[in-house]
Order: structure tokens, then C-alpha cells, then sequence
């Protein structure tokens, strides 16, 4: 029961790493607000489905008020949301550019501009945001992406100095994942899926609970002397 009493606000929890997460922090003690543009995809004791499109900083702010008027306090963040939206860059479109920007960087801004002051006030709390391999080294056909994970590691630096300033223990990390087995990469040709795995020392894609638990760690007290990090779960991959 390492997350015992508190109180969490997962995004992109609706299914895929993102709902293994809050499965994992509810049974390890959490309350859980899940939110999500989609229903969820599972039943869990603890979790709450909060419909939420991030792109939306009014909304944001709401979901911030709605968690601190129930529980008292937010003592968990993790800006997981996230979309893909591939073309060469020759071939991007504004609209595949600006909608990968809007939800995978400027919707963990939104967020975590509301849920951070509020930790400090409240004397302390972990923020983790999703990052990629992708934003670590780059991908052919995903500049849109790799440019929003690479700047996912840019806030968690810039937050981790800004929200600790004062003293205050608020930790801010990121998670940067290889290629993990969710939906999305089930629609993969399977000789890709071999390409990708081969290129792990581990020689095997990672599971979306693996991921879950890295995120457990750093939301627990077991991580309370890291912060500014950019904790690599990629099964040793070599690019």
C-alpha cells in the first residue's frame, strides 16, 4: 500500500499504460480521478472516471478545483494523454502538426500549471509526465511526436527547479518508454514488432504494467530523493 491515502489524477487513463496506472495506484492505496476524452475500459475499486479533454485549460482548471473541493488535496500527477499523428515532414499536415502539439505538450502544460502551484501550497506531491525513446533520440516520420516528448523532458527539468524553489518537496520526473505492447502497437505488422524488439538488449517489447510500475515508484515516497530525472523504461534499447 505505498500510495495509502493519496490522491491521484492520471490523464489518458481510459485504457493502454494510462489505465494499468491507475489500476496500480488504486490498489496500491490511491484514490484515483482517471481522466479521459473516452469512457474507461476497465472497473477498478478507487477510480473515478473524470471526462477531460487536456487541450482544454478551463477544463483543466476545473478538474483541478472538482479534486481539491473532494479530497482535500492532489497529492499525484500524471500527464500520460497523448496521440500520434505520423507523416514525413515533407508531408505533414497543420492539422497533424498542431493536434499533437495541443495535446501531448501544451495538454501537460495545462495541467500541471494548475495542479503544481497547488502542491506547493499544500507542502509537497509528484508530478510525472509521459515522455518517449522518440523525444530521447528521434524517429523518422514523427517530428510532431518526437518534438513534443522532447519537450515533455524540457518542462519536467523546469518544473523539478521552479516548483522546489521554495524548499517545498513538490518532485517532478518523467518516464521515457521504448515500445510497449498497448493497442496501438498491436496494429503493427508483426515484422516490425521483431525489428523493434531485436533492437532491445532485452530482445522483447515492454507491457504496459512495466510502465505502470516506474510511474508507481516515482509517485511513491520510495522516490523522495528523485526529482528533475528522466527515468529510460525501454528493455535497454539500442538506436
Amino acid at each position: 500500500m505505498r500510495l495509502q491515502d493519496k490522491v491521484a489524477i492520471i490523464t489518458g487513463a481510459a485504457r493502454g499504460i494510462g489505465g494499468e496506472m491507475a489500476k496500480l495506484f488504486a490498489k496500491e492505496g490511491a484514490k484515483v480521478i482517471a481522466a479521459d476524452m473516452a469512457p474507461l475500459s476497465y472497473e477498478a475499486e478507487n477510480v473515478e472516471y473524470y471526462p477531460l479533454n487536456v487541450t482544454d485549460g478551463e477544463a483543466c482548471r476545473t478538474l483541478t478545483q472538482y479534486a481539491k473541493e473532494k479530497y482535500g488535496h492532489i497529492d499525484i500527477l500524471v500527464n500520460n494523454a497523448g496521440i500520434t499523428r505520423d507523416a514525413m515532414t515533407r508531408k505533414m499536415t497543420d492539422e497533424q502538426w498542431d493536434l499533437v502539439i495541443d495535446i501531448n505538450l501544451k495538454g501537460v502544460f495545462n495541467l500541471t500549471r494548475y495542479v503544481g502551484p497547488l502542491m506547493e501550497e499544500q507542502g509537497g506531491g509528484s508530478i510525472i509526465s509521459i515522455s518517449s525513446v522518440v523525444g530521447e533520440y528521434g524517429n523518422i516520420g514523427q517530428a510532431n511526436y518526437a518534438a513534443t516528448k522532447a519537450g515533455v523532458m524540457g518542462l519536467t527539468k523546469s518544473w523539478a527547479k521552479e516548483f522546489a524553489r521554495k524548499g517545498i518537496p513538490v518532485r517532478v520526473n518523467a518516464i521515457a518508454p521504448g515500445y510497449v505492447m498497448t493497442d496501438m502497437m498491436k496494429t503493427v505488422p508483426e515484422e516490425l514488432l521483431k525489428k523493434f524488439a531485436s533492437q532491445t538488449m532485452l530482445g522483447r517489447l515492454g507491457q504496459p504494467e512495466e510502465i505502470a510500475k516506474a510511474a508507481l515508484f516515482l509517485a511513491s515516497d520510495d522516490a523522495s530523493y528523485v526529482t528533475g530525472h528522466i527515468l529510460s523504461v525501454n528493455g535497454g534499447m539500442r538506436l
